[in-house]
């Protein structure tokens, strides 16, 4: 088992995960964060830390296509391990579906 990150990340990445991950599994898009699936160690103690509640166990049903996201872009974006302050129009964003479709951008986001 792992945790993934989905689309409710989308444009609030809030990053308070970022801080409590014990092995630094995060990495970060444009507008998102996600987890590369092969350093997540399964403790959860990112999963209550998400005010959006975009960090699920990828056992739960449905969640195939976040695990291929996590994996690929975990692959090409950089690292972060250091909280920094979310976008400022994040709780617009929160609680929005359909947030992949409109918004995913596969640019990487800064990093460390």
């Amino acid at each position: 088992m792992t945790y993934v990150v989905t689309d409710a990340c989308i444009k609030c990445k809030y990053m308070d995960c970022v801080e409590v991950c014990p092995v630094d599994c995060f990495y970060e898009g444009e507008n998102m964060l996600v987890i590369n699936p092969s350093e997540c160690i399964d403790c959860g103690v990112c999963e209550p830390e998400c005010p959006a509640e975009a960090i699920l166990p990828d056992t739960e049903d449905g969640l195939e296509k976040w695990l291929e996201l996590n994996t690929k872009y975990s692959a090409e974006w950089p690292n972060i391990t250091v909280k920094r302050d979310s976008p400022p129009d994040a709780d617009e964003y929160k609680g929005k579906d359909g947030k992949y479709e409109a918004y995913f951008s596969p640019e990487p986001g800064e990093g460390d």
